[in-house]
């Protein structure tokens, strides 16, 4: 059963003479935007459009600003209003602990970011609701990372499910200072989340983007103000919440490893590697990826929280700082579980193979480097992919998942099309 929701008191903290002890509770009229504020909004979204960088932080300026056309602006002015004082006060006096909702998706890779951002969050004192979108018990909850939010309600965490569409509903009327959106892939899906936290006065908006919106580029990594794609509909969220929000940020993560994550990508490794299996993958081999552990993700969204102010306004890339070649990962997924891996290059044309069903990371260059969580929020990464793995590996060592009974035809298709012999499938 979901805990209880329950709103926590704020901390003490000195406010100016115009602001009264419970001007965290003020009405919604109250956190209404003011018209000047509203205008400001609106030129903020003319300058996303334009390409038009604006900037009320010098010190800030040209490496991770957007640089190309349609990107972000980082800053904008408010008007100082005492209803925007009060909300200011409560979501960036510093060292206030803050309330956060993580509206949390169902599936994909992304479930298990809000699971380790939530965990960073209850170690740094803050007050946690996870929204999981669904319901409790369906069988989507039976596995990592959701059926261990035990690990997140034993800290303090209120977990809930229900409709991200009716988000108001869901919380029961609870506040918070700060909103992450980790489900919608579009404005369809987010808007309803940020027209609430925006109504409800919610003083910061993040929102999980995907490294994925990058054009290709000739020059690797992608870096904070690359060129997007502008069809892609994490670009649409991202110029929404710009012009609705004054202190916003979005995070566009890549690949991820960690424990509880529920996708397979180290697993498809494994999966051939202690059946003695070739480990086919597409071209030389020697492209470059990004994969993170999940708690650089978690830490790295935790200094958003705390640093509002220095995160306000900022897209960043949320991956660990070192690339890894496809042929390197296999290598290392091997030396994780005590071996070595045989490796064979293949053409997905030649094979007549689609790589996106053969193969589980991208067969190109997918590579971007965490600049602007660097020297804005003053981050450092943890990942230790040759570590991670054996984690990873030990996981699915106990899950019984190597001994399964398993097919490989696209394998076996691929490896007839190198000159290889299909190797019998093990049980």
């Amino acid at each position: 059963m979901a805990s209880q929701l329950r709103i926590l008191p704020y901390p003490s903290i000195p406010c100016p003479p115009l602001i009264t002890p419970s001007s965290h509770l003020l009405p919604r009229q109250a956190m209404a935007f003011s018209p000047a504020a509203t205008a400001t909004a609106a030129a903020a979204a003319a300058a996303f459009t334009s390409g038009r960088i604006t900037s009320s932080r010098s010190s800030l300026s040209s490496p991770f600003l957007p640089r190309a056309a349609g990107a972000i602006v980082a800053r904008r002015r408010v008007a100082p209003t005492a209803h925007v004082a009060a909300v200011s006060v409560r979501a960036e006096a510093a060292g206030a602990k803050k309330s956060v909702l993580v509206v949390n998706t169902n599936s994909g890779g992304h479930a298990v970011i809000g699971f380790y951002f939530a965990k960073a969050l209850l170690a740094a004192g803050h007050a946690v609701t996870v929204l999981t979108v669904g319901d409790e018990g369906s069988d989507k909850m039976k596995k990592p990372p959701f059926s261990r939010f035990s690990e997140l309600t034993s800290a303090g965490a209120t977990t809930v499910w229900g409709d991200p569409a009716d988000v108001g509903a869901a919380v029961g009327g609870a506040t918070f200072d700060v909103v992450l959106e980790n489900n919608g892939k579009d404005l369809d899906a987010v808007r309803p989340v940020a027209d609430w936290a925006k109504s409800a006065g919610v003083g910061q908006f993040l929102f999980i983007s995907s490294a994925g919106i990058y054009t290709p580029t000739d020059q690797p990594p992608h870096v904070e103000g690359d060129a997007v794609k502008e069809s892609a509909g994490h670009v649409g969220v991202e110029k929404y919440i710009a012009a609705e929000f004054g202190s916003w940020a979005s995070f566009r993560p890549q690949y991820m490893i960690g424990s509880g994550n529920n996708k397979d990508c180290e697993e498809w490794f494994f999966d051939r590697i202690v059946r003695k299996r070739p480990v086919p993958i597409p071209g030389s081999g020697m492209q470059l990826t990004n994969i993170s552990h999940a708690r650089d993700l978690g830490s790295m969204l935790t200094l958003a929280v705390e640093n509002p102010d220095e995160a306000a306004g900022k897209i960043f890339n949320c991956v660990s700082d070192r690339a890894v070649t496809l042929d390197g990962l296999a290598k290392m997924c091997a030396a994780a579980a005590g071996t070595t891996a045989e490796i064979v290059h293949y053409d997905p044309a030649a094979a007549g193979v689609d790589a996106k069903k053969a193969f589980p990371f991208r067969n190109m260059h997918f590579y971007a480097e965490p600049r602007a969580a660097k020297e804005v929020l003053g981050w450092t990464s943890s990942t230790n992919l040759p570590e991670d793995l054996k984690e990873r590996f030990a996981e699915y060592a106990s899950s019984g998942r190597g001994e399964k009974a398993m097919t490989f035809d696209l394998d076996d298709k691929i490896l007839s099309a190198v000159g290889a012999a299909p190797v019998s499938v093990a049980a």
